[in-house]
């Protein structure tokens, strides 16, 4: 039969018969045949693979349990809906211009960028992009014209005091992440405001760490240490609140009896495993990336789709710790 035929029955077209299409397909299986993705891509423009782009060091994200979520997230997603996931980590400004390049030669049809800190150059980098691009958290240094996916990150910190407050605890301090990302300012600012609203002063009970488990350990000492009295911690993520967990022990503080605890994440293997068991706010990295990846793909079909942020609601997961 005609290469129009046979390409037809490979592609999957509408316009070729039954017959024809399994007998293509039949001699395909024989010959073990495949398609050359290359020479497909010129005629298609398009090569099957979307780039996932977290920025961050390397070292960080392979010890960061969200992130490791979102990793195996992307590929699942991804594989969902038919596209190969290439794994870019981009940390210093060497690894900018190299993803830019690559970025721009044609080599994915889109990318998810996790671009977390606010002094961060790939965001306003990648606007320039001829591919479309859907961010998971607020874009570093820009407003506008992006398409966001993004957790409720104050409504988060907001639903952990008020279950804090309604528990009878009154000196509520908070473990913060780091403040030039989006995320942990949104927790704190979700901290202050609630804590406030219940007529509560959040004056000097807020401690930064870095989202590491060593960070939430040093931050829980400098927080007993300013406030022995204190009697309830919000920590901005699952892997502080285990360091800040282990610093309570040391101490001789009861967990819940001297000092509740309510964590952010919900991670599967963390919260539930610590003990006592963590309340934690629950956010699920595949919601994220599924959202993400439906964007990108009607991005795809439609280049004009209007940008917007997509804020997805988190709950509480309510354990013992509380």
């Amino acid at each position: 039969m005609s290469r129009s035929t046979a390409s037809r029955a490979l592609n999957d077209d509408a316009y070729v018969s039954a017959a024809a299409r399994e007998k293509v397909l039949a001699a395909a299986r024989d010959l073990g045949y495949s398609p050359n993705q290359a020479a497909r891509s010129l005629v298609t423009r398009r090569t099957g693979a979307i780039a996932v782009v977290l920025s961050e060091p390397e070292s960080r994200l392979l010890d960061d349990p969200y992130r490791a979520a979102v990793m195996r997230a992307g590929y699942r997603e991804l594989a969902d809906v038919g596209r190969q996931m290439v794994l870019i980590f981009s940390d210093i400004r060497e690894d900018l211009s190299r993803t830019v390049r690559f970025l721009e030669g044609g080599h994915v049809d889109g990318a998810l960028v996790f671009a977390p800190h606010r002094a961060d150059p790939l965001p306003k980098a990648l606007r320039l992009l001829r591919i479309p691009v859907v961010f998971g958290g607020q874009a570093a240094g820009i407003r506008r014209g992006v398409h966001v996916v993004d957790f409720d990150n104050e409504g988060g910190a907001r639903l952990a005091v008020e279950h804090l407050v309604a528990s009878g605890r009154r000196r509520i301090a908070t473990i913060a992440g780091p403040q030039d990302q989006s995320a942990p300012i949104d927790r704190l600012a979700g901290w202050r405001k609630t804590l406030l609203d219940a007529g509560l002063d959040p004056a000097d009970l807020a401690e930064e760490a870095d989202f590491t488990l060593s960070g939430g350990a040093n931050a829980m000492s400098a927080l007993l240490a300013r406030h022995p009295d204190l009697d309830a911690v919000f920590v901005a993520s699952d892997m502080m609140a285990m360091g800040a967990l282990r610093t309570l022990g040391g101490a001789g503080r009861r967990v819940p009896e001297d000092v509740a605890m309510v964590s952010f994440d919900d991670n599967v293997t963390l919260a539930p495993a610590m003990d006592p068991p963590l309340t934690s706010v629950h956010q699920d990295p595949r919601e994220q990336v599924h959202a993400m990846v439906e964007t990108l793909m009607r991005l795809l079909d439609d280049q004009n789709l209007k940008p917007r942020q997509h804020v997805l609601p988190v709950s509480l997961a309510v354990r013992a710790s509380s």
